[in-house]
């Protein structure tokens, strides 16, 4: 447990009776061979909604490159009965709750990466994972025990492992996105290089 987490998220229920307000579950179909793997749940993104990316900006990029790429079918309506399906694809976050100001402690993305372990086990098709940020990225590297100095973060970073591709990217935040940070152009190219690796 997380008792940070879980006190936010008691007062989110009080103040957004009607939002989700618990942990977040992964998006798509445990057999895929693409798993997409983002920071945590937005406040009146995913934990508003009850679906990973759904509901804010960060959203509008990722599905919006998804579609592009195939990798997702239907018109993403930013809420999770608009019938919008992920093909070859499943996304979830190293933190599966709402953090106060978006910033999870380490301590809680520790906590979180049994969901992360539990999703790698249970996806038999898995070839390629694409990490959304250094967050993201290090709690993949370390699921997976390997040495961060060899293994660093860098947007289109790519790593091998034991048959798995693992993959970087500058998170799809607003934030990085209105500081060009990050363009849609370099974000398209590497959910190309996601698509590829992943044989879709």
């Amino acid at each position: 447990m997380c008792p940070r987490l879980c006190e936010f998220r008691q007062q989110n229920r009080r103040k957004f009776p009607d939002f989700f307000n618990d942990r977040v579950p992964s998006f798509g179909s445990i057999d895929a061979p693409l798993l997409i793997v983002g920071l945590a749940p937005g406040l009146k993104g995913a934990n508003r909604t009850g679906r990973p990316f759904t509901g804010d900006s960060a959203g509008e990029l990722l599905y919006g490159s998804m579609k592009r790429h195939g990798l997702a079918r239907g018109d993403y309506k930013a809420r999770p009965d608009d019938g919008f399906e992920l093909a070859g694809a499943r996304i979830t976050n190293a933190v599966r709750c709402v953090p106060p100001e978006n910033k999870p402690v380490p301590v809680e993305i520790n906590t979180c990466r049994q969901f992360l372990i539990a999703e790698l086990e249970a996806m038999k098709n898995l070839r390629v994972i694409l990490a959304l940020g250094q967050i993201a990225h290090t709690s993949v590297i370390q699921m997976l025990k390997l040495k961060r100095k060899d293994h660093a973060f860098a947007h289109g970073s790519r790593h091998e492992h034991n048959g798995l591709t693992i993959l970087g990217s500058y998170h799809c935040s607003r934030y990085n996105t209105n500081t060009g940070v990050l363009t849609v152009a370099m974000f398209d190219h590497v959910m190309g290089e996601a698509k590829k690796a992943a044989g879709l």
